[in-house]
């Protein structure tokens, strides 16, 4: 049973980059790109090497964790949504709006678009090429999904979340099909907005989500969207704010039906009602198995017994073990810990 990891990872401490995991407020940061640019000036000219070495030492604690499809730990962002948006024509980080967000968990002061968002020049090819050179094994790149940027960024331009979403894929098309072009075989499109907004998902976020993919017709290439159900604001919170229990069962039947060949779900830190694995009859599954902001270790025997209760909902061929989500807020040692024991729940089917 094949094994990967979602996208973050815990930055080695010499990168000073404040990020969701260490920022005030932790994910529910009041402002979650304002020190990006000065942090990476005050790392100075040897910032690049320093990415490049916490990279190695990220994709290693993976190998020998035994994790078959890779990550580049996400090292260089203060988030996975707007370090994408920094690279897209049309979205000004220097006019912060105030902006209530995440279905209106919190408030906080976002980057704003003010013309039409466009792709720019390519940026995530060489990361990934200069990644992919450190490891014999898979390397998995992640991207924002349409519906999730539209949700964390203001917006002066657009006159719906629709229309804005369109322009979104067409720009993340683009760089998806450099990203295939230079051999890329797992891109992954995160869109946890699918659960918080499954009514939006059915009307226009699928869609939108299939546009990122657009003329991606090489077989080789997995179309992987990873949807969590939400987000602690740090370690060990017990009642933060999720998606309602029933989002992936409103939506699975037409992701189903979707050119999407894979969906990640969470469950480690809420267990679902697996019914709805029923409906993903053409679609394999990276199921969460490890709590990502629990201090507390799984055990084997755990993470088997909940892979037992799986399979007897889709075939086993179709289950790829993951943890839930990102790895950021644990201790790295932590981090490696859980991921071994996951690791080895997974290799016992």
């Amino acid at each position: 049973m094949l094994t990967t990891v979602i996208g973050a990872y815990p930055k080695p401490n010499y990168i000073k980059i404040t990020d969701w995991f260490n920022a005030a407020g932790g994910t529910d940061t009041e402002h979650p790109t304002k020190f990006y640019d000065s942090e990476i000036k005050k790392m100075g000219s040897e910032v690049y090497e320093l990415f490049k070495t916490a990279t190695k030492e990220i994709i290693k604690d993976q190998e020998e964790c035994g994790i078959d499809i890779l990550t580049d730990g996400e090292v260089r962002r203060e988030n996975y949504i707007h370090y994408h948006c920094r690279h897209l024509d049309g979205i000004n980080f220097d006019k912060l709006t105030e902006k209530v967000a995440r279905t209106g968990n919190y408030k906080c002061w976002l980057p704003t678009i003010t013309g039409r968002v466009r792709a720019n020049a390519s940026f995530l090819v060489d990361e990934w090429k200069n990644n992919q050179q450190l490891t014999s094994k898979h390397l998995k790149i992640t991207i924002p999904g349409p519906m999730t940027i539209t949700d964390t960024i203001a917006n002066t331009y657009y006159k719906s979340d629709e229309e804005m979403g369109v322009d979104l894929a067409d720009a993340i098309n683009v760089e998806i099909k450099r990203l295939v072009d230079a051999g890329c075989k797992y891109i992954q499109v995160d869109e946890p907005l699918f659960a918080r907004k499954p009514e939006n998902a059915l009307n226009f976020g699928i869609k939108n989500l299939e546009r990122c993919f657009k003329d991606i017709n090489n077989k080789n290439v997995e179309k992987i969207t990873h949807i969590c159900c939400g987000y602690p604001d740090k370690l060990d919170a017990i009642n933060y704010p999720k998606a309602p229990l029933n989002s992936y069962s409103k939506i699975s039947k037409e992701l189903d039906k979707s050119i999407i060949d894979t969906v990640s779900i969470e469950d480690a830190h809420r267990y679902n009602n697996l019914e709805f694995l029923k409906d993903f009859n053409n679609t394999k599954v990276i199921f969460g198995l490890i709590k990502i902001a629990s201090s507390q270790i799984e055990t084997k025997e755990e993470i088997v017994s909940r892979i037992k209760e799986v399979i007897k909902f889709i075939d086993k061929k179709q289950l790829i073990v993951a943890p839930d989500c990102g790895l950021g807020h644990l201790p790295r040692d932590l981090a490696k810990n859980k991921l071994k024991i996951m690791v080895e729940a997974a290799k016992s089917f």
